[in-house]
């Protein structure tokens, strides 16, 4: 069965040929959904519309396939952060995440198009970070391109600067919980 993923997202292709997946990427081009557009959407539910949503608009055109999506947000303080439209509005994130601990939070849809069966989940990973001054939080923006990353940061680039503790999946920060994905896969018996 081939597996499809619904992403361009270079950090989610790396973690799946890491693990030695086999598999095609394909954008899935959709207007992702966020808390302005859906104020009535919890974060959870946000991620899990927009993970559905993109596994079902590549799978129209796949045949005995899995198609694999995943959405990811940051949510602090009541308030869901997806990526950054500039450095300013990154910076302002990081402030807000700075001292405290927050979620990132990732939802996967898998659909199986010969079965037309859809699986969806949600994983959580709580993410605590140092105490940064104004100058470490420019210098991290100098350092790493934040403006396609839920929350303007990424653990997987000078994470350690920035990251006192993760309690949860690593990779589920980077952008896909591979714990979750490979109970998945043995499941099929694949």
């Amino acid at each position: 069965m081939q597996l499809i993923l619904a992403s361009s997202s270079p950090r989610r292709q790396d973690l799946l040929q890491e693990a030695g997946y086999c598999f095609e990427s394909e954008a899935p081009y959709i207007d992702e959904w966020d808390s302005t557009t859906h104020p009535d959407l919890s974060a959870i539910d946000l991620a899990l519309a927009n993970a559905q949503r993109k596994a079902q608009k590549v799978a129209e055109h796949r045949q005995d396939a899995v198609v694999l999506a995943a959405d990811t947000i940051v949510y602090c303080d009541g308030k869901v952060l997806g990526k950054p439209e500039d450095q300013g509005e990154a910076k302002k994130m990081l402030r807000l995440l700075n001292g405290k601990t927050h979620e990132v939070i990732t939802a996967m849809a898998w659909f199986e198009t010969a079965k037309n069966f859809m699986r969806r989940c949600v994983d959580k990973t709580y993410v605590t970070f140092r105490n940064l001054s104004e100058e470490d939080i420019d210098f991290y923006l100098g350092k790493v391109h934040v403006l396609d990353k839920a929350g303007g940061y990424a653990v997987q680039e000078h994470g350690e600067e920035i990251i006192e503790r993760i309690e949860g999946s690593r990779t589920n920060v980077i952008g896909l919980p591979m714990e979750r994905l490979q109970e998945w896969w043995d499941d099929l018996g694949v």
